[in-house]
């Protein structure tokens, strides 16, 4: 998994790409408080290679949990900046800092 951050000169705003290596999965996206955690919000698209790709415009200055959700199951990436516990999940949470 990687993620990748490109900075806008003109705006305070941040591309980030979420790229997932999942060749047998059906369908991953990616949700967070950015989003309300909506599965269908950030769904990633399946590249020939067979890994999910796609981008999210978020606001500098921020802190952001998310996860991944590969068929289903919620998966932390390894390539987050900081991990967060998270009562209500029972579970630590990625955290993008930006």
């Amino acid at each position: 998994m990687a993620i990748t951050k490109q900075y806008l000169k003109s705006k305070p705003i941040c591309k980030v790409t979420f790229s997932v290596p999942a060749k047998d999965a059906k369908a991953v996206s990616v949700v967070g408080c950015f989003n309300d955690w909506n599965t269908s919000k950030a769904p990633l698209k399946k590249l020939k290679n067979g890994s999910f790709k796609g981008a999210i415009d978020l606001e500098i200055g921020n802190s952001y949990e998310f996860k991944y959700v590969i068929d289903g199951n919620y998966v932390n990436d390894e390539a987050a900046d900081a991990y967060a516990w998270n009562e209500y999940a029972g579970t630590e949470n990625g955290v993008l800092n930006l």
